[in-house]
């Protein structure tokens, strides 16, 4: 068969429409996929493609059309004429039967009516063979399968008009994108289409139109392509919390450089990144390529338009009436209207509010504002039984003749939620032995009308606690107790992330009391038990006191608490002093292990209450002495080691040591009640333990052994001070 001399192919183009979604960007609307809307209508049109091949395989009495593809195609073969071959080339004419074939994608205009019937009945079906009369005539059969090929003599990218490229460069990134379409090979319809996909692909060029012209060689197939502008200039809206530094780094590398879709997606996508990252709803809506090579990037980020709390029902679910007032619950929020959405922001929130203790189940829903682009957060939260009673028991460390004397019960009537403002009441009863505390505490978590979260707590209180502490138990078997009346408020609040402060001022008359509960000034030894010689001492304190914390409060966090008292003279006979304590604590995990180190010391100066010295010994102390057993004193330190590691399920065990000293103060406490009762001043102690995670904290059972080799048990409640 000879060769096809004769076959001129006109041009086969692709134009893609811009999408009117670019038009009014929804603001969850993805654009980092921009690139690939090419490849979508790239794709549509080999679906033209192959559902032309299939109306040509297919008898026109069998052919079925569904509704109407976006790109119309349509195949013609015509009869070249003597003299038009003569005119276009001057080459010998081999066969007049020999026809040109011209495929192209035509997109069809809505409302446009072809001007004559047979145009309308050969162009308003797409993919329908059309015949020319002469063809008709000599019975020449037009069918062709989609795999027919075609030899291609010569490849070449040109722009658009058909001329040299300027930049050499993006030519030679057009040809290397190129797979199936090279010179001297035979190629079809759709390895040519694939090569255009491949161009565009490359990023470089906005449109790709593949011409085949017919030469004296043979076919040649030119790429007409038209290069993205080159990158002058970004113009961003939209954008409020995206920083301007993150925009500037991102697109730094392009400028002056030909815009490469591939490129820019890869800056999308690092945009929607941060964002994601940060948990904020924003991402990128748009980007158009403006004149003079100027991008505009257009951000969607949802802000908040309104917050609002819904009450449900704790056991049906549904929407109820709540006790708590709804701006109670709001002020916790530090998410606010206008500002940029943020799911981890709003998880936050979420713990704040349960933090209040008064809910049992938080929830935030965000919904669309209509199509305002921004969001309306709805908080659903389940309230907690706002008050009640609830007795319980404990330990108190302060008792020393045996291991149940200091065995305490406790009842209490507690309101978390009073007025409904999340402020509370607690009326609590402590009794054991000698011990016992009534105490009414009201506090209001945050003050209104107050923007640095400061709380409010005004306290009374009446207690009695053993004088072991400091006194021991007296040679005669007879005992004291320090009664206390205590009254004063409290006011504390954050003062930076992790760190909290408090200051309050407090009124207090302490004074010692024998068996029968009458008051006593000095002990056995005749040391005095008061500082003003009178049976009780008054004294107005002013109090200051920082705390630093990470974590949660276990073993694992770090602790660090400051305290400062200040007694104020304001009469003659009330006490002049000061105090300051410190103490501090760190976990470090080792494995499975844990090692936790902690360290604690104070000084005292002035006139003060002798049952006010610092005792040392005991479970919280220096383990194996008993409590206050090594001394008391005006100043003083301990230091602690601890390994704990697990056991059994729950069950931990414990290695430590510890050390106390008073510094040598002990001496200098009026009466000098550590002298009398032969306190060692410093001491020491090492054991092991156990550790039982329960509902009420961890209990802490050890065994441990003092510098003098005696032995003691040691039973304790929460992790130690």
């Amino acid at each position: 068969m000879p060769r096809n001399d004769g076959v001129r192919f006109t041009s086969s183009s692709v134009k893609v429409p811009q999408s009117s979604a670019h038009r009014a960007p929804s603001p969850m609307f993805n654009p980092a996929s921009w690139s690939k809307t090419l490849t979508s209508h790239f794709s549509r049109t080999t679906q033209s493609l192959a559902q032309l091949i299939h109306s040509l395989q297919t008898p026109p009495d069998a052919r079925q059309f569904g509704p109407k593809l976006p790109l119309l195609s349509s195949l013609s073969l015509f009869l070249p004429r003597p003299w038009e071959s003569a005119r276009s080339e001057s080459r010998p004419h081999k066969s007049r039967l020999l026809c040109s074939a011209s495929l192209s994608l035509i997109q069809q205009l809505e409302g446009s009516a072809p001007s004559e019937p047979q145009k309308e009945s050969s162009a308003g079906r797409p993919g329908e063979l059309v015949q020319s009369d002469t063809e008709t005539r000599k019975g020449h059969s037009v069918g062709r399968h989609e795999e027919e090929r075609v030899l291609i003599s010569e490849v070449l990218v040109r722009n658009k008009d058909g001329e040299e490229l300027e930049r050499k460069d993006l030519e030679m990134e057009a040809l290397q994108a190129l797979r199936a379409c090279r010179a001297n090979s035979a190629l079809t319809v759709r390895e040519v289409q694939e090569d255009v996909h491949r161009i565009i692909d490359s990023g470089y060029f906005c449109s790709c139109m593949p011409v085949a012209v017919d030469t004296r060689d043979g076919i040649r197939l030119v790429f007409q392509v038209e290069p993205n502008q080159e990158f002058q200039g970004l113009v961003c809206e939209g954008a409020n919390v995206l920083p301007a530094k993150f925009l500037e780094d991102a697109f730094r590398d392009g400028y002056g450089k030909v815009v490469n879709i591939r490129r820019l997606d890869e800056v999308i996508n690092s945009i929607n990144g941060w964002y994601m990252e940060r948990g904020l709803f924003g991402l990128v809506s748009d980007i158009e390529i403006l004149s003079g090579g100027i991008l505009k990037l257009h951000v969607a980020e949802a802000q908040v338009n309104n917050i609002s709390v819904r009450f449900l029902d704790r056991k049906t679910g549904e929407p109820t009436t709540g006790k708590t007032k709804p701006e109670t619950i709001l002020r916790q929020l530090t998410t606010k209207k206008g500002q940029v959405y943020s799911m981890l922001q709003g998880k936050r929130d979420v713990e704040m509010v349960l933090a209040m203790g008064i809910m049992e189940d938080v929830s935030i829903i965000p919904q669309p504002a209509g199509d305002t682009g921004k969001v309306d957060l709805v908080m659903n939260v389940v309230e907690r039984k706002s008050g009640g009673f609830s007795a319980g028991g404990g330990i108190s460390s302060g008792i020393t003749s045996g291991p149940l004397s200091g065995l305490i019960g406790s009842f209490a009537y507690s309101h978390r939620n009073v007025f409904g403002r999340n402020q509370k009441l607690n009326i609590s009863l402590e009794r054991g032995q000698i011990d016992s505390i009534f105490r009414i505490n009201y506090t209001d978590p945050w003050i209104e009308g107050d923007d640095k979260r400061t709380s409010r707590t005004i306290m009374v209180q009446n207690s009695t606690t053993p004088g072991s502490l400091v006194h021991g138990n007296q040679p005669d078997d007879s005992s004291l107790t320090i009664g206390r009346v205590t009254a004063g408020m409290e006011f504390s609040r954050p003062i930076r992330p992790r760190w909290r402060g408090t200051a309050g001022i407090v009124f207090q008359h302490a004074g010692a009391r024998d068996e029968k509960g009458n008051p006593v000034i000095k002990d056995f030894y005749s040391s005095p038990l008061t500082a003003s010689g009178n049976p009780y001492d008054d004294t107005f304190l002013a109090k200051l006191e920082t705390v630093y914390t990470t974590g949660s409060g276990d073993l694992g966090s770090s602790l660090f608490v400051f305290n400062m008292e200040q007694g104020l003279p304001i009469l003659p006979e009330w006490l002049f002093f000061n105090r300051v304590s410190t103490r501090a604590r760190k976990g470090i995990e080792i494995g499975p292990a844990r090692f936790l180190v902690s360290l604690a010391g104070g000084h005292v100066v002035g006139n003060f209450s002798p049952h006010e010295a610092f005792a040392i010994g005991g479970t919280n102390s220096v383990r194996g002495y008993e409590e206050g057993a090594v001394g008391s004193g005006r100043s003083y330190v301990v230091g602690s080691g601890e390994i704990s590691f697990p056991l059994l399920g729950p069950v931990d065990g414990a290695i430590f040591a510890d050390y106390g000293s008073d510094l040598g103060s002990g001496p200098t406490v009026p009466g000098d009640p550590a002298g009398a009762r032969l306190k060692p001043g410093s001491g020491y102690g090492y054991g092991l333990g156990i550790r039982v995670d329960s509902p009420l904290g961890p209990l802490r059972l050890e065994y441990a052994f003092n510098d003098r080799q005696a032995g003691r048990f040691h039973f304790g409640v929460g992790h130690r001070n």
